[in-house]
């Protein structure tokens, strides 16, 4: 009766059957494998956000295909603001619910069923899923670690075939936090522009430098057709209120009617709510008190990993330039998962195995930085009283 696109393992894996059992028995856990930051403790100022939903304009109903023009006027203004990008075109924007959903867009746009797009590994799992529900075939290529990450090009290559349509780039990848290089920049766009590939740049934790340090946005790349994504989940901390955007830019003939395809998809789903819409510039300003505080929390849990560290020389992570994660190294005792589950039921501590994100082998665990402080110190403790 069902389509083979969702034909998933629907039955939960052995660490998620362990997290309900140990949450069903009243087991306090130390969730060090976090994401969402409204669970920890970082909200933005809700009067202003609450308000600026209630904006008596939503009562009129004015179907915008692309998002409504103040709202993508506001995401130019953080772009000129955040990060120096002057030339931004709203009419280049297309609103959406989530980067997920622009991703599919993207997706319907480029690719035939079983055209195939390249896509990051180590990386977050969400491809796989996106791309069935596009009847697109997802191809890794490989991020290599010597003193940090790069991508490993001579793999990408031969990860290229004539049904590649695009190359999907995470601008810091979630979790190895590595943005791309000036000279992986150029070399990606040499790649695209050669083969007529797509470029589509996944930037949702792009302001979450650890140094400061700025890094372009893709918003400005013009070598090849490019997709800049990102959205208030990650900006503001504001994941509840379902609002991102897709950039196009690229050559101007072929940006002009990736725009013009780009629109009729989106008038075909119409997804994005008046009321976020209208708010969009109040949502994207909490990023001014937000930021902040993560950026503290983020530094300031890093600093304490690698204080407990030192005491347990077992164990190391790995580089890490900015988002919201940071991969441990720990000694091969088993499976990532069984390592996760022996936390779990030993020291009540919860974390990502290293294969939940693709690591091609064992001794990775995926911790979250955006933690609570002292849940975060507590939960590293445990940790090392199990794996060091």
């Amino acid at each position: 009766m069902f389509s083979d696109r969702t034909n998933w393992r629907l039955t939960p894996n052995d660490l998620t059957r362990a997290i309900e059992q140990a949450r069903s028995s009243g087991q306090e856990i130390l969730d060090l494998a976090i994401s969402n930051p409204t669970e920890a403790g970082i909200r933005p100022d809700p009067e202003p956000v609450l308000a600026a939903l209630a904006n008596p304009e939503a009562m009129h109903y004015d179907p915008q295909p692309r998002g409504l023009l103040e709202a993508r006027q506001a995401v130019c203004r953080y772009y000129r603001e955040s990060h120096q990008v002057f030339d931004l075109d709203p009419e280049r924007l297309i609103l959406t619910t989530s980067t997920s959903e622009a991703y599919s867009y993207v997706f319907r746009l480029l690719c035939n069923p079983g055209d195939e797009v390249l896509v990051p590994k180590p990386s977050y799992p969400l491809f796989e899923f996106l791309a069935d529900l596009a009847d697109v075939k997802v191809v890794p290529y490989p991020l290599l670690y010597d003193h940090g990450w790069q991508i490993d090009f001579d793999s990408l290559c031969r990860a290229e075939s004539a049904r590649s349509r695009a190359v999907v780039l995470v601008h810091p990848n979630n979790p190895t936090g590595s943005y791309a290089s000036a000279q992986e920049i150029v070399a990606l766009n040499g790649l695209c522009r050669d083969r007529r590939l797509a470029l589509i740049v996944d930037e949702v934790f792009l302001d979450y430098s650890h140094d400061a340090a700025a890094h372009r946005s893709f918003v400005s790349n013009s070598d090849a057709l490019t997709f800049t994504l990102s959205g208030v989940s990650k900006i503001s901390a504001l994941p509840q209120m379902k609002l991102a955007w897709v950039a196009t830019n690229g050559p101007a003939e072929i940006v002009a009617e990736a725009g013009a395809r780009l629109e009729i998809i989106a008038d075909t789903f119409l997804s994005l709510n008046a009321p976020v819409q209208l708010a969009a510039s109040v949502l994207l300003d909490q990023r001014r008190q937000v930021q902040p505080i993560l950026l503290d929390r983020l530094r300031a849990n890093l600093a304490e990993l690698d204080r407990q560290l030192t005491r347990h020389l077992s164990c190391a992570r790995l580089r890490v330039e900015g988002g919201w994660y940071v991969v441990l190294r720990v000694p091969v005792l088993g499976s990532d998962e069984g390592m996760a589950i022996r936390l779990l039921r030993e020291a009540s501590v919860s974390v990502h195995p290293g294969h939940f994100y693709d690591f091609p082998n064992e001794g990775h665990l995926v911790l979250s930085l955006i933690t609570e402080p002292g849940v975060f110190r507590e939960g590293v403790a445990r940790l090392f009283e199990v794996v060091g």
